[in-house]
């Protein structure tokens, strides 16, 4: 089953994990969108600097540190996902309570864990 994602804290560079999650999501067959420090591209994917108001997201997941996703919470409040997986040190308990509040799951796992073993 097809899972649109927002990868949140993307990036071009193939040492990072929002690399590899991008990657493999779109080799999984999920469509991606994605939000970095800068216009980019990952195989078909645009990463985009502005917030968009994405449509039909199922996924959040976050590859940004506690300390720079404040900004972006009313954004991804508002996309209205199913769920935020929050990748190691993206943990957030003030977020994650947030997201609960809004009837959005709060995991903390690894996106590239739960697509290896067909947990996504």
């Amino acid at each position: 089953m097809e899972k649109k994602t927002l990868v949140l804290g993307a990036s071009d560079n193939p040492s990072r994990y929002s690399y590899l999650a991008i990657q493999r999501l779109r080799k999984n067959n999920h469509p991606v969108v994605a939000i970095g420090k800068r216009k980019m591209h990952v195989a078909d994917v645009n990463i985009d600097k502005e917030q968009k108001p994405f449509n039909d997201i199922d996924t959040v997941t976050l590859y940004l540190n506690p300390d720079h996703q404040q900004q972006y919470y009313n954004y991804i409040l508002c996309l209205k996902p199913k769920r935020i997986i929050f990748n190691p040190g993206s943990e957030n308990a003030e977020l994650a309570d947030l997201a609960k509040k809004n009837n959005i799951q709060p995991v903390e796992a690894c996106t590239l864990v739960m697509l290896a073993t067909g947990q996504y």
